[in-house]
């Protein structure tokens, strides 16, 4: 394993250096950088002239201007671009927001895509998945430009105007009730009678739970509260137990989750003073000491022969349990951020990363990064949830054919254990080279996106490059981008070796 990846670090290395080049010539040859100053008046024109060309070496061969960038860049100084300012600080502004932009949509689409893919090869040629596949291929279909502008049309224009006064009418309350029912259904692998009961049983509870929220003016000013947190927490331990180790009431790894969610509930009233107002350090050391709690709850409980099942249990619970407890104050916190002066009712943005001069508590500023980032992560993810759908669907029917699988199942394992340790690990794999990819191409920017929304990040920072024909900005893009692209190419090479024990990396 050491010997392939310094191989493919030597390998990479020389392939980036060589891409580089090729890149700055393209950069340095993409617009006339003195087009702009050769418009000024004449008296001075000549000044702004000689000013740019001294600033980007224009004077030189363009081979000798990228070996002058090369030796700085190893250095870490990117130079600085064609109005005189420093690209390292203009990388250092993108790029985080970038990773604010995208992470979040990356995930969600990961995630959501790879679980609904799952169920639909489960559900092959069902109304589920026809219905799966219908919604995935118009979404890949859809513009990115046309989905922002519908997006910001009925999401936010509409729900902002709703929140003045957050009633649901009769018609929306049959609506979202049919829906939830016939997803509840539509997921589960079972006879028709059960899953018209399923139906059924969600249809009517959401109905009767959305007219009481609708009527005690719970979207006005939303919580949890204690008996839904905990409740929430112990319905996650019971549903992360039964993907890690199956249903069982009275196994060590169901024991150690719902002790977790037990202390995660504790801890809601415990930590009340010190979740007022954090920062995120705070939150992050909390984090930190669940995650540690828990794994000892899961050793405490697994013994000697569960431990395996019993440690990854509790500390997801545990983990469920703080991001629930997060939820909910986040929610505590809507009502007074939507009176803030600044906000004034309009909680979903439409333009840029923050409300400028926005002050207030952490909640409400994690509101306020929530509103600006909804409709940039919505589009997004309905643009990439598609390709991680089908590609998992596909995977995974052909790992269901396979002989190992079916042997699996003659050996008498539960369907549970079939499609988790056998099925699923083994139709990841072409998950993994698509999701290396995308994250690092991702990395890179999303240009009609920003553009959309204003929000200044890598896709401008490449943009702005080359409309104004200046290499320096493009080159710490692709210093950013490519260098992504290798990295997390060479990590999906060393997952595969863990995925599938049968590939060898030497």
């Amino acid at each position: 394993m050491l010997v392939f990846i310094a191989r493919r670090l030597f390998v990479s290395l020389w392939v980036f250096l060589a891409a580089t080049a090729v890149m700055f010539i393209l950069a340095a040859n993409a617009n006339d950088p003195l087009e702009e100053a050769r418009q000024l008046p004449d008296n001075e024109r000549e000044a702004a002239l000689a000013t740019i060309t001294e600033r980007m070496n224009l004077d030189k061969p363009v081979l000798i201007r990228y070996l002058l960038w090369l030796g700085s860049a190893i250095t870490g100084d990117l130079g600085v671009n064609r109005q005189g300012q420093d690209v390292n600080a203009m990388l250092g502004t993108a790029f985080p927001a970038t990773l604010q932009l995208l992470a979040a949509a990356t995930v969600l689409a990961i995630v959501f895509g790879i679980a609904i893919g799952v169920i639909s090869a489960l559900r092959q040629y069902s109304a589920f998945d026809q219905s799966v596949t219908f919604v995935a291929f118009v979404c890949f279909s859809l513009p990115l430009f046309w989905v922002g502008t519908l997006l910001k049309q009925y999401i936010a224009v509409d729900i902002n105007d709703w929140l003045r006064d957050p009633t649901l009418s009769l018609v929306m309350v049959v609506a979202l009730s049919l829906l939830a029912g016939a997803v509840c259904s539509g997921v589960l692998v079972v006879d028709r009678r059960t899953r018209w009961t399923v139906f059924g049983v969600t249809a009517g509870a959401m109905a009767v739970l959305l007219l009481v929220l609708s009527a005690t003016g719970w979207f006005a000013d939303p919580g949890l509260g204690p008996v839904v947190v905990a409740l929430t927490a112990f319905a996650g331990a019971v549903a992360i137990t039964t993907l890690v180790s199956g249903l069982d009431f009275t196994s060590a790894p169901m024991r150690a989750a719902l002790v977790s969610a037990g202390v995660g509930v504790v801890c809601y009233f415990a930590f009340g003073p010190v979740l007022n107002d954090p920062n995120l350090l705070t939150l992050l050391l909390l984090a930190l000491l669940t995650a540690a709690v828990c794994a000892g709850i899961g050793w405490f409980f697994g013994g000697e022969l569960f431990r395996r099942q019993a440690i990854p249990a509790a500390v997801l619970t545990g983990l469920f349990t703080a991001a629930v407890i997060f939820v909910d104050r986040v929610l505590q916190a809507f009502a007074g951020y939507a009176a803030h002066s600044r906000i004034r009712g309009r909680v979903i943005s439409t333009i840029g990363p923050s409300t400028p001069n926005f002050e207030g508590t952490f909640w409400q500023h994690s509101l306020d990064s929530a509103g600006h980032l909804l409709l940039p992560t919505l589009a997004l993810v309905l643009v990439s949830l598609a390709s991680y759908t089908r590609y998992t669907r596909a995977s995974m029917l052909e790992v269901m054919n396979q002989d190992y699988v079916r042997t699996a199942r003659a050996k008498g394992l539960t369907e549970r254990a079939v499609i988790t340790r056998h099925a699923l690990r083994n139709g990841m794999i072409p998950i993994t080279t698509l999701t290396a990819y995308d994250i690092g191409t991702l990395i890179g920017g999303a240009v009609i996106t920003e553009r959309v929304f204003g929000w200044k990040a890598m896709g401008t920072l490449l943009q702005e490059g080359i409309e104004q024909g200046d290499p320096m900005p493009i080159m710490a893009f692709f210093l950013v981008a490519g260098g992504a692209i290798v990295v997390f190419n060479m990590v999906a090479d060393i997952a595969y070796a863990f995925l599938d024990p049968r590939i060898r990396l030497s």
